[in-house]
């Protein structure tokens, strides 16, 4: 009975962390599968692209019913990524614990850093969506750099993108929450296709089966808590929530 609470608890956290903030929910998923749950970093990364990829396609429908996902930007970030989603995640399960779990615990510092900075775009230029010739160079990068995220450690890459998407490419907050969840459909779809062919899934489905149900019902309810608070004021929640996670992962690798 502890162990299912522990899971939906946990499910109901990553999904309300996707469906509002447009990312986040391999962060949270994954420290909970691996410390809570007893998966290993490696199933724990195949299990959370399943989380993630089920959770980002609820919560990418209620947001494009809404009209608030920039499709083109979207692409353009997710077909950077696909190729370095796909080596990174047949690489991943070859690498040591501590190397996966150290990472991870990086990421997450950064993703807070990411999170607690500010993300005002001038006034004139919110909202926009045009990809400019100099401007595609950055979310191209950006979508590179965040596809291998995606397949090394099994997260979704979406708290790096959507402050990339506010601040250099001027999309207002609910459409940038919108596409990031387009870019992490297709960019988790590939990294975990990668997994399902290369090393396969062995996962114990009695956890990771009420986890996704979990996550999906709160993916469904992320979009009205968003409404209900400021974008800045989540972003500080999770934000310090991924600071206590990444001091107990560093501490979890290096003891």
């Amino acid at each position: 009975m502890t162990v299912l609470l522990l899971t939906l608890a946990g499910g109901a956290i990553v999904g309300l962390a996707v469906g509002a903030l447009g990312g986040g929910g391999g962060v949270l998923a994954v420290p909970v599968l691996i410390y809570l749950l007893g998966l290993s970093p490696v199933d724990a990364g195949t299990a959370s692209l399943i989380i993630v990829l089920a959770t980002a396609i609820v919560a990418l429908a209620r947001h494009a019913r809404a009209g608030l996902v920039s499709w083109r930007t979207g692409a353009v970030f997710a077909s950077a990524g696909l190729i370095p989603a796909i080596a990174a995640s047949a690489l991943s399960p070859y690498l040591p614990r501590p190397v996966l779990t150290g990472a991870f615990a990086v990421l997450a510092v950064a993703a807070a850093v990411a999170m607690l900075s500010p993300m005002a775009a001038p006034p004139a230029a919110r909202g926009s969506t045009v990809l400019t010739r100099h401007r595609t160079s950055v979310p191209v990068a950006a979508g590179a750099g965040l596809g291998a995220v995606t397949g090394l450690l099994g997260v979704g890459g979406g708290f790096l993108t959507v402050p990339t998407l506010v601040t250099v490419l001027s999309l207002r907050m609910k459409v940038a929450v919108g596409t990031s969840l387009l870019v992490i459909t297709i960019t988790s779809a590939a990294a975990l296709g990668t997994r399902l062919l290369t090393v396969g899934v062995s996962l114990d489905w009695p956890v990771v089966a009420p986890f996704i149900g979990a996550a999906i019902l709160g993916a469904w309810d992320g979009k009205r808590l968003a409404g209900r608070h400021s974008g800045a004021t989540l972003q500080r929640a999770f934000a310090l929530l991924l600071l206590a996670i990444a001091a107990f992962m560093l501490v979890e690798t290096v003891t």
